[in-house]
């Protein structure tokens, strides 16, 4: 009886230990805040000086691809003694601390609120934490922006376009909201878009053969001649004989990256319209769909003309990095 007793103990104390570790889950509160709005929780002194140099030099660096200057965070600076209640509920944080401790860059997840990314920058001097921002830029960056790439797909999640065809002519899906609609359909070549204050959002996908891209030394010049291709074939201008083709006087900007785990090219730069006054930023993917001996084409464009582009652009590469080959 008396083993019983102890065996019963046992299970209540381990099923209060489980409850706890619920409980202590549930009480961070849900995080806050517009997309890259970044917290930056650092000394007034030092957001003065050169380490607030520092931070804005890696933090608010205009985005690659558009064609006005638009930060890649929006910073929100507050000295650690605001930084109190609400205030740490921001989804993405940078803290600053100048001690004595060991310096480095430590990113943490969910420290004051769910979902949310801290990173924390520590250094002895001025100069310290002003190195290590530098050398740890692409990292920081990165964390931040893929927090915010997550919360991004969430709002989309929350309504849905439920379209069916692509995966089964592209063999892949991918998530789009509802406001979206398919302008153009025409064997695999697909067409969405979402019509916007000023203008319009867009989404082209199709296919390509395998090999029919190479990185050479003329990567760039066949990603344009692939963009200018396929623009004059589906995407007219407003007169007869305009059609969508890269902007000449911007130089693309190409990178290496994933998709689902696939090798990807990325191509940032300026789309416009032949005989017709109308532009804006793209950003390309040429995805290596090896197993299915084909390259997968998914490009975001924007024609938002006085308006700030960078949200827009954020929207449309969240949806196409929720794509996932079936």
């Amino acid at each position: 009886m008396r083993n019983i007793l102890i065996a019963f103990a046992s299970f209540l104390l381990i099923v209060s230990c489980g409850k706890g570790k619920s409980s202590n889950q549930r009480i961070l509160p849900e995080s806050s805040g517009k997309i890259n709005d970044l917290a930056v929780v650092v000394d007034n002194d030092l957001w003065e000086g050169s380490v607030g140099e520092g931070i804005r030099d890696v933090l608010a660096a205009p985005v690659r691809g558009l064609n006005q200057d638009e930060p890649l965070f929006q910073l929100s600076q507050m000295p650690p003694t605001v930084f109190t209640g609400f205030a740490k509920s921001g989804r993405i944080v940078l803290k600053i601390e100048k001690n004595d401790e060991s310096p480095g860059v430590i990113a943490y997840k969910d420290v004051y609120a769910r979902p949310q990314k801290v990173i924390l920058v520590r250094g002895k001097t001025d100069d310290e934490i002003v190195n290590l921002l530098e050398e740890h830029a692409d990292r920081i960056v990165s964390d931040l922006k893929n927090e915010e790439i997550k919360e991004r797909q969430r709002r989309t999640k929350i309504s849905l376009h439920k379209n069916n065809s692509i995966k089964e002519n592209l063999g892949v899906s991918i998530q789009f909201p509802s406001a979206y609609r398919i302008a153009k359909e025409d064997k695999n070549f697909y067409w969405i878009r979402k019509d916007i204050t000023t203008g319009t959002t867009n989404i082209m996908l199709y296919e390509l053969p395998y090999g029919s891209i190479k990185e050479n030394d003329s990567l760039v010049n066949q990603i344009i001649h692939m963009r200018d291709s396929i623009g004059e074939v589906y995407i007219p201008g407003p007169i007869d004989g305009s059609f969508m083709v890269t902007e000449n006087d911007y130089t693309p900007f190409l990178a290496k990256t994933t998709i689902d785990d696939k090798p990807a090219i990325e191509t940032k730069g300026l789309w416009d319209v032949k005989n017709a006054f109308m532009s804006g930023p793209f950003v390309n993917y040429v995805i290596d769909d090896q197993a299915n001996n084909r390259l997968l084409v998914v490009e975001g464009f924007a024609f938002a003309p006085s308006v700030a582009k960078r949200d827009y652009m954020f929207e449309l590469e969240s949806i196409i990095k929720s794509i996932k080959f079936e």
